[in-house]
């Protein structure tokens, strides 16, 4: 991924977990405050998504969105890219566990690329932004019980 941002948090709960989390596309508008819908459009064999429709509200960001993932045969890694978007024009990701000590370190990988202009500083402020939110997020799910 070129011109990519990229932010890490520990996680106290096993990666299998953190996995489980991050493929409930039906529970994201439970726990992911942007996120107000999510439609799993094409599932592979193996019942992971393939194409995930999203609707986002962001405050100033809105957007409807497909992503096509590729899950990584261990379950420790998937990466998407952008199918379609009205506001981006591409958006790549990637979230890598790694188990430590019966905690986790999730790394989060982000391009994301609008359709309309904007500076490439304020661009990755706004992508580090996103990614912090979403790992907290993240976290915050994976380790209640």
């Amino acid at each position: 991924m070129a011109d990519e941002s990229t932010q890490s948090i520990v996680v106290d709960a096993p990666a299998a977990r953190i996995m489980a989390v991050i493929s409930d596309f039906p529970a994201y508008p439970e726990w992911a405050g942007a996120v107000k819908s999510t439609t799993v459009v094409s599932t592979a064999a193996d019942g992971r998504a393939e194409q995930v429709d999203f609707v986002l509200d962001a405050g100033v960001f809105k957007d409807e969105y497909t992503l096509a993932y590729t899950w990584s045969d261990d379950g420790l890694s998937v990466e998407w890219e952008l199918v379609k978007g009205r506001m981006q024009r591409a958006q790549n990701g990637r979230y890598l566990l790694a188990e430590r000590d019966g905690r986790t370190e999730v790394t989060y990988t982000l391009s994301v690329q609008l359709a309309v202009p904007m500076i490439g500083l304020f661009r990755r402020k706004a992508e580090k932004m996103i990614m912090d939110i979403a790992l907290k997020e993240l976290k915050r799910r994976a380790e209640q019980d």
